[in-house]
């Protein structure tokens, strides 16, 4: 296996890069919330003399940020347990979800949508990322955005809301219960970003039955899975805090061809997109990340890198659904 450590970056080799390999990434190295698979957990696996070798390598970043390849039996996991509303609103202890997007590898595939609602059930118009076209004046260049929910450390939607059904989780992530919401759409108004949108129907991308994600035996509602939908009630990118406590990236992540969205960790300071990993304050400080908007005083959970030595030459987009800003 080539592995390549520079500076504060580690670069798996070409023939890891499967789709498989980017979600199992952080699967055994950043999440899984009450998991020890970081460090610690591969030596109290190691240390149980019941672990047997499975002969699969998987990688694991440890807790110092080393990239280590290590058999997947011996690799720790927490228990399954069940996800209630109340653990769902308290979130994953210790964890500190953020994100951060390469403006300079868009290139306006629309595939981290395309992932999304895959994922989550939608169909169009829904779309909880929106890629958009901006320019910061007439003289310069253009460029892509992408704008999923900003996961605001003081989000005013959550201030507004006269039944508690959006709150703010101890991992940073912002999320709806929908069995709570009222559908009086305050959140929609309090948002700077435009991030929510109101369910005015059925946008699932399956057809209702027993054996759907949609159907009435798919799966016990709470906040953090988002399903199933609710006619009625506002929804929003959530981050995908379900995958998260798999330890598993967002698909709107692995989805993306050009690695363009990372995810990670603040309280670790690391961000992945499955192929690349960065310390998220080198990044930060090195590409001169900026969060939008942040003079709103909102303190946005979503960074952005400046559109600076493109990876791609941009190419305008006449689809309607493509906004100009």
């Amino acid at each position: 296996m080539g592995i390549q450590k520079n500076e504060n970056k580690i670069t798996m080799s070409n023939n890891e890069n499967s789709s498989n390999g980017r979600r199992n990434f952080l699967k055994l190295g950043l999440l899984a919330g009450g998991s020890v698979v970081v460090g610690a957990g591969i030596v109290k696996a190691i240390g149980n003399k019941d672990t047997a070798e499975t002969g699969e390598k998987v990688k694991v970043l440890t807790a110092n940020g080393k990239l280590v390849e290590v058999d997947r039996g011996l690799v720790g996991h927490p228990a399954e347990i069940k996800i209630t509303n109340l653990i769902a609103r308290e979130g994953i202890e210790g964890r500190k979800f953020v994100m951060v997007i390469d403006l300079a590898r868009c290139a306006n595939a629309r595939k981290c949508i395309e992932g999304c609602q895959k994922m989550h059930h939608k169909t169009p118009p829904v779309e909880w990322i929106k890629v958009k076209h901006m320019q910061d004046a007439e003289t310069t260049a253009p460029y892509w955005m992408p704008q999923p929910c900003f996961h605001c450390d003081n989000p005013p939607c959550t201030k507004v809301c006269p039944v508690d059904a959006t709150f703010k989780r101890q991992d940073g992530i912002v999320l709806i219960d929908n069995e709570r919401c009222i559908g009086c759409r305050f959140c929609m108004a309090a948002c700077p970003y435009n991030s929510r949108s109101f369910n005015w129907g059925d946008h699932w991308a399956v057809a209702k039955d027993s054996t759907s994600p949609s159907g009435a035996g798919c799966c016990e509602s709470n906040p953090e899975n988002g399903t199933p939908s609710k006619m009625g009630t506002v929804e929003k990118c959530d981050f995908c805090p379900d995958m998260a406590r798999k330890g598993e990236l967002p698909d709107c992540v692995t989805s993306c061809p050009n690695g363009t969205l990372f995810f990670g960790d603040a309280n670790e300071d690391s961000v992945t997109n499955g192929e690349d990993t960065f310390r998220l304050s080198e990044l930060i400080k090195k590409r001169a990340g900026y969060r939008y908007l942040e003079e709103l005083g909102t303190e946005p959970r979503v960074y952005y890198l400046p559109p600076v030595n493109r990876n791609f030459p941009f190419e305008e987009d006449t689809e309607a659904h493509n906004t100009k800003e």
